[in-house]
Order: structure tokens, then C-alpha cells, then sequence
């Protein structure tokens, strides 16, 4: 269903921001407003040119954030009988011998496999990966 007004309109993805230069003096071209028309302009500031945007995009900030793997990790696993358990690490934490391990599920191709470690201690529950 179409908003009354928007029957042309399109959904763009906006992937980037360019640089465009003058086709007159190959000056660098800037972001101006018309404000009577209320259009975003690329004007040069070495000329009178001025070109129509495209695109109402001047600038693109992308964030990327990085998730600490171990925070993601449910301290319940403990509780898995189905995980396999080992005694040959020990907890730096509380010292525990016993801890469940698992293999990362990480669909990145470029991390080698990983084995993830909790300490089966239920007042410490310390994660760790070797």
C-alpha cells in the first residue's frame, strides 16, 4: 500500500558519498543549500557552477562494533549434560579443576576453531578460551 504523494518514490539504499569535481575549473564541488527550492546544490567555490545533488547524502558514518564472544556465552551451559566436561583446565579465577567446553559456532571464515571453556563453579561461572 502507497502513502498518498509517494507514488514514484523508490527506496534507495545510500551506499556512499563521492567526491564531484567542477566541469568547468575541475575544482572540488561543495555542499550548498537552495534554500528558495529547498535542494541540496554542489557549488564551486572558484566559479559560479553549480549542479543539482543527485543524492540528499553529503556524509556517510558508518560504526561498527566488535562483540566480546565471551560475553555472549550463557552461563547456564553448567548445567548441559550433554557438553562434554574436562578436568585438565583448571580456572585462573577460582581454581576449579572441573569446566564445560564447546566449540565456537562462528560462521567467520577467516577464525580458526575455538574452544570455549566455563568453570563449572556456580559462584564463579569464569569463561575463557584457549
Amino acid at each position: 500500500m502507497q502513502k498518498p504523494g509517494f507514488e514514484d518514490e523508490k527506496e534507495e539504499k545510500i551506499v556512499g558519498v563521492g567526491i564531484l569535481f567542477c566541469s568547468e575549473c575541475n575544482n572540488m564541488l561543495y555542499p550548498k543549500e537552495d534554500k528558495r527550492n529547498k535542494r541540496l546544490m554542489y557549488a564551486c567555490r572558484n566559479c559560479d557552477f553549480m549542479k543539482r545533488a543527485d543524492n540528499p547524502c553529503i556524509y556517510v558514518n558508518r560504526l561498527e562494533q566488535e562483540i566480546d564472544e565471551l560475553s555472549l556465552i550463557n552461563p547456564d551451559v553448567i548445567h548441559d549434560p550433554t557438553l562434554p566436561r574436562t578436568e585438565e583446565h583448571q580456572c585462573d579465577v577460582c581454581g576449579n579443576n572441573e569446566a564445560v567446553f564447546f566449540q565456537s559456532q562462528t560462521n567467520k571464515a577467516e577464525d580458526n576453531m575455538r574452544l570455549y571453556y566455563v568453570c563449572t563453579n556456580v559462584n564463579c561461572l569464569h569463561k575463557w578460551t584457549e
